[in-house]
């Protein structure tokens, strides 16, 4: 069950980052053009589910493994 809320939790920040990346070109972009991001919509919206993804992805709790030496004993 947990694998399946991991993988909910980071769908999620993948979807937000992307619409929040295409959010940030429609309204900000780029004027000149010359910026590598934010000059084209498909960039920026994949950079803004990459860095999306990867932020919910740092919350993701540790696993807490039992000390493999105490039950050898």
């Amino acid at each position: 069950m947990k694998q399946i809320f991991l993988q909910k939790k980071l769908w999620f920040g993948i979807v937000a980052g992307a619409l929040a990346g295409y959010a940030y070109y429609y309204f900000v972009g780029c004027a000149s053009g010359t910026c590598a991001i934010t000059s084209n919509p498909i960039n920026s919206t994949a950079y803004g589910a990459l860095m999306g993804g990867l932020l919910l992805a740092t919350f993701e709790k540790e696993k807490e493994y039992k000390n493999s030496t105490k039950e050898n004993k």
